[in-house]
């Protein structure tokens, strides 16, 4: 459910003392000085901070409900460099509206964005970006608790926090697949990032075999492979789809890291791309352009999804709107040799 205007405000420090039945004095004491008071009121506030969703101010000299211009994102990692083009549109919006970024890598992690969401309320951010969708229950609590506005950009999630700017990795899929298919492959075999803890991954897998049902086309488990990002990940995974007896005439890589391994493995071994398997990819990564023969990709608007991403946000924070918001900022397939 999207977050509306009766939900409740976040939780203060005098909310905590009348569960604990405690001055806020003694409660603010058993948070910053815990030494100063006994064991049995340590442990009353903090059963009374679980109990009301109460997250601690680390922000010295600030009241509890003050709000800074600061924004919190959390993103899946930072070495990925798919994730600088949407970094760098956010930091453009707020930079020019005299807030400021602060960025937390979740290692994709749950339980790591959690605790990047946590640390991000004690410092009273005005807003969060989250990059993924799938949050642990103590996260959607501590956000809902907060009032603070969410914006996701991930993929375009039918049930987003709050708000979500993004395009659709389901249907971006489903119109590759289908686009392999009008070229006349037959054979189309697919390749993810682990899906288990990655809910983009498994929406690009929904969206495969969405397109493989619509074609008529059975689906063949010897034709999908999750696989580890890197170079090495992509050439494993071409030799163990051509050899494996599923006899692919194409490859779609829902990551393009993968399917330049896999087009260097085929240039390694002198097989003709696309004469002996014709290969496709997702992100546009430059570098594909460039690959003899160069690859097929599907272009998303990473820089327009920071910068909307931003002034959705900025229009929450700011009063200009208070509706939940989902914004389609759609792809583009880009046709080359590969395929």
């Amino acid at each position: 459910m999207a977050l509306d205007d009766t939900r409740r405000g976040a939780a203060r420090m005098r909310d905590v003392a009348r569960v604990a039945q405690v001055s806020t004095m003694t409660v603010s004491r058993a948070l910053m000085d815990p030494g100063k008071v006994s064991p049995e009121v340590r442990a009353r506030v903090a059963e009374a901070v679980a109990a009301v969703g109460y997250v601690p101010n680390k922000v010295a000299g600030s009241l509890s409900s003050s709000r800074s211009k600061v924004i919190g994102l959390v993103v899946p990692s930072i070495e990925n460099s798919l994730f600088a083009s949407t970094i760098q549109g956010i930091s453009d919006v707020l930079r020019r509206h005299d807030h400021q970024l602060m960025i937390a890598d979740s290692g994709y992690s749950a339980e790591a964005e959690e605790a990047a969401i946590r640390a991000f309320l004690e410092q009273r951010v005005a807003g969060l970006i989250l990059h993924d969708t799938t949050h642990t229950p103590d996260a959607v609590s501590m956000i809902r608790r907060s009032g603070v506005p969410v914006v996701e950009n991930g993929t375009l999630t039918p049930e987003p926090l709050d708000m979500v700017v993004s395009y659709s990795n389901h249907d971006a899929s489903r119109a590759m697949t289908q686009h392999l298919a009008r070229l006349g492959y037959q054979r189309i075999a697919f390749v993810s990032l682990p899906a288990s803890a990655n809910q983009r991954s498994r929406d690009r897998q929904r969206g495969y075999k969405a397109a493989l049902e619509e074609l008529g086309h059975g689906f063949d488990p010897r034709l999908m492979l999750e696989m580890p990002p890197g170079l090495a990940s992509g050439a494993e995974a071409l030799l163990r789809l051509m050899e494996g007896g599923g006899h692919p005439d194409a490859i779609f890589f829902a990551g393009d890291v993968l399917a330049m391994g896999a087009s260097l493995e085929c240039a390694r071994r002198g097989w003709p791309v696309p004469g002996k398997v014709a290969i496709a990819a997702f992100d546009n990564f430059d570098l594909l352009g460039h690959l003899v023969p160069p690859v097929t990709t599907l272009k998303l608007p990473r820089l327009e999804i920071g910068r909307r991403s931003a002034e959705v946000l900025l229009d929450r924070i700011q009063g200009r709107s208070s509706a939940a918001i989902s914004v389609d900022l759609r792809f583009e397939i880009i046709h080359r040799g590969s395929t």
